[in-house]
């Protein structure tokens, strides 16, 4: 809600809200009430450590929950349902899981509204997540946490294989439903690639704590367990394979944003991680396999050990992967970079809407629409725009607008060199005797 009374000069309204992947989304609009500030107030963007370190904790939490604990009890049940132990410890892990999950929504509404820990109990808190596409995904992950609870409970095998089975495809598709991945276009292509990239992640890496424990222990279903992993586990890595290519695809756009953002960044250091738990794997499934089916006890360890490495490093690829819940994805900063910076002009003669598009430095396109007083279309004979930057030592420099079929008045191939405030007047000629002259400061991105 607006203040209900503002002095005269520049103001800097903010906005937060949440966009569709469910990641919140901050911006800011400058404004003046009678003459502008001569020194505009500084744009600056707040964020709790403490929230953000929470969410990214929440997030790892999560994956583990879904990838581990989820992905577990599958295993438990379809290739070594003699691990007591295993199904014990996935027990624990969706327990924790579940609490941490809920928990998650209020986190999100924190950052989503940008408030701090003392409000995590306001109801508007929890409202504002649950609203967003990831209350979703958190009421349909909560579902396949019970329902892979109830599978590691019940005494029925073909029960809880069957129940192991709805949690591990609900769990998938709870991801589908938010994120930077899952909202990107075209959606009919990224959001099975999600869920077939998740699912994939699921049977891989929840089996690799049964199988560990199974080699220690050596029960009768170890053998027969292995074989089955080992049968269908290539065709598993081969559509996350290909999943996680399409989604990097879309995300990156072009290469260079490897290197040059933030969301790259975390991709390479993910792959580089990936790389090494890939080279593992085929080492223990080319070499330590066969032998563990013949009974070698060596191999048997070697394997065991090999496979608590493997899921050392998938943790260590979780926590990357955690990190891009806030980096903006390069496909996004594109469409960003591509959005006009706007401002309204508002005096008692003459008021006007102006566009600069894109609203960053280089060569861009202003454009106005023009009103009277009264909100009513202005007629003009003659528009011109005068920009300047007082503050980087750059003088006014006019470029004269072009009236197009739509009523708008349009320069084209304006060039600004330097991001931050620059100030931009309208000359308006309105007829032979009169001209209208208002300004205001508009805010230019790199």
């Amino acid at each position: 809600m607006a203040p209900n009374k503002l002095d005269d000069g520049t103001h800097v309204l903010t906005w937060r809200v949440v966009s569709s992947d469910g990641h919140p989304v901050g911006g800011s609009v400058i404004f003046s009430i009678g003459a502008a500030s001569a020194a505009p107030p500084e744009l600056t963007e707040t964020s709790d450590l403490k929230v953000s370190t929470a969410v990214w904790l929440a997030k790892l939490i999560l994956y583990i929950t879904l990838f581990i604990g989820i992905g577990g009890a599958f295993a438990v049940y379809w290739l070594w349902p003699a691990q007591r132990p295993a199904r014990r410890l996935m027990q624990a892990i969706l327990s924790i899981g579940f609490v941490v999950t809920a928990l998650s929504l209020g986190l999100q509404g924190l950052d989503a509204l940008g408030v701090g820990f003392a409000d995590f109990f306001d109801l508007s808190v929890w409202e504002t997540a649950y609203n967003t596409s990831y209350g979703q995904t958190v009421i349909l992950l909560l579902f396949a946490i019970i329902v892979a609870f109830i599978a590691l409970s019940v005494s029925s095998k073909k029960t809880a294989k069957f129940l192991s089975l709805i949690a591990v495809i609900a769990g998938a598709g709870a991801l589908a439903l938010s994120g930077h991945a899952s909202a990107a276009e075209p959606q009919w292509l990224t959001r099975p690639a999600v869920f077939f990239h998740a699912l994939t992640i699921t049977l891989w890496v929840g089996a690799l704590i049964p199988l560990s424990t199974a080699l220690y222990r050596n029960n009768s279903d170890t053998i027969d367990g292995l074989r089955r992993f080992s049968s269908f586990i290539p065709y598993a890595l081969l559509i996350l394979i290909i999943a996680g290519v399409t989604l990097a695809v879309i995300q990156v756009q072009q290469p260079l944003a490897l290197l040059e953002t933030a969301y790259g960044q975390l991709l390479l250091a993910k792959l580089a991680v990936l790389f090494v738990l890939f080279l593992l794997a085929a080492y223990n499934r080319w070499k330590l396999t066969e032998p563990v089916v013949k009974n070698d006890s060596t191999a048997r360890k070697k394997l065991a050990r090999a496979i608590i490495v493997e899921t050392l490093l998938v943790l260590v690829i979780f926590g990357i992967a955690s990190g891009w819940r806030f980096t903006p994805p390069p496909r996004s900063i594109a469409i960003a970079a591509a959005q006009p910076a706007t401002v309204h002009i508002h005096t008692d003669k003459a008021m006007a809407d102006v566009a600069v598009t894109p609203g960053r430095t280089g060569s861009v396109v202003v454009s106005a629409v023009l009103m009277d007083g009264d909100f009513a279309a202005l007629e003009a004979q003659e528009v011109t725009f005068v920009f300047s930057n007082p503050v980087a030592g750059i003088e006014p420099f006019r470029r004269k607008a072009v009236k197009t079929e739509n009523g708008s008045w349009e320069a084209t191939d304006v060039l600004l060199p330097l991001a931050g405030t620059w100030k931009i007047r309208l000359d308006i000629l309105i007829n032979d005797f009169e001209l209208a002259r208002i300004e205001e400061n508009i805010q230019i991105r790199p």
